[in-house]
């Protein structure tokens, strides 16, 4: 089975009535609710719903309600769960940003190798000093509106959070911390002690690395990938999305909404909540 999730400002059943769906579950009164739907007409109706939508900002996705309270999310962090992408703030911090963000905007849209990509980018960040990280943590590092509610709600309900980013462990620990997560992965900026040397140190967490981490996960709690959520914006981020039981585009590129299982594209992380079947009452607001 699968229900129709709307999310969105405004969001009302009965722009759907068209459709011929009745009983609505209100998750957030006119934010978010679900429609059950038959599942063999189900992409069709998708397809319907969204074309009815077209032009509001409103998050439409099917849904599978088997398993639908997931016991494991993996999330990437920049762009996703924090608003920067520390890379290039860093580079921002080097008189390099518009240089070193273009790199970064290809390699999120997979058009060249993310490996390649981050060591390019290190390479041209070779003598900044190690105040400049502390610098861009505090100053320009915010966690994404919904953050600390998703995690505080799914922890609550029981669920392991993992934060498994190509970003850089001097990033990831600071910003598990603040949001909530049990876990962080990230790779980790060499330096001498005074600067960055302008490399990184191997083997370079990137795209199959995060699936592992996905697949490491499942094994460890021992349970089925169905109760997995795996979330982020980049190509990197593809192979957890699709192994996951409920993958998620998060105001992510083209190829990677294309690709994944949901998307949310107009609403913050709080959206991850309404897609697992939470209602506001069960929701920690943070």
């Amino acid at each position: 089975m699968f229900v129709l999730n709307v999310i969105g400002k405004g969001a009302s059943p009965a722009l759907f009535q068209s459709l011929g769906l009745k009983d609505a579950a209100i998750l957030s009164p006119e934010m978010a609710f679900d429609l059950a739907l038959p599942e063999r007409d189900a992409p069709l109706i998708l397809a319907e719903a969204c074309a009815l939508a077209e032009g509001l900002k409103l998050d439409i996705n099917l849904v599978a309600t088997s398993h639908r309270r997931k016991k494991l999310l993996v999330a990437d962090m920049d762009s996703t769960i924090i608003n920067v992408e520390c890379l290039d703030e860093l580079a921002d911090m080097a008189g390099l940003k518009l240089k070193i963000a273009a790199i970064t905007e290809r390699a999120m849209r997979g058009e060249i190798e993310f490996e390649a990509a981050l060591r390019e980018r290190v390479g041209l960040l070779k003598g900044l000093p190690l105040s400049a990280l502390e610098k861009t943590y505090t100053e320009r590092v915010r966690l994404n509106p919904g953050a600390k509610s998703l995690l505080a709600t799914m922890r609550k309900h029981g669920a392991h959070t993992m934060l498994v980013s190509g970003g850089f462990g001097f990033f990831t620990r600071r910003v598990a911390e603040a949001a909530g997560f049990h876990v962080e992965r990230g790779n980790t900026l060499l330096d001498d002690g005074k600067a960055l040397t302008g490399e990184v140190a191997t083997p370079i967490l990137g795209r199959e690395a995060k699936l592992k981490a996905l697949e490491e996960g499942v094994a460890h709690l021992g349970i089925d990938v169905a109760q997995s959520l795996a979330v982020g914006d980049g190509a990197n981020d593809l192979a957890m999305i699709q192994r996951a039981g409920l993958g998620v585009a998060y105001h992510a590129k083209p190829v990677v909404a294309v690709a994944a299982g949901a998307a949310i594209a107009h609403n913050d992380l709080t959206a991850l909540l309404y897609l697992q079947g939470y209602t506001d009452s069960q929701i920690s607001r943070a």
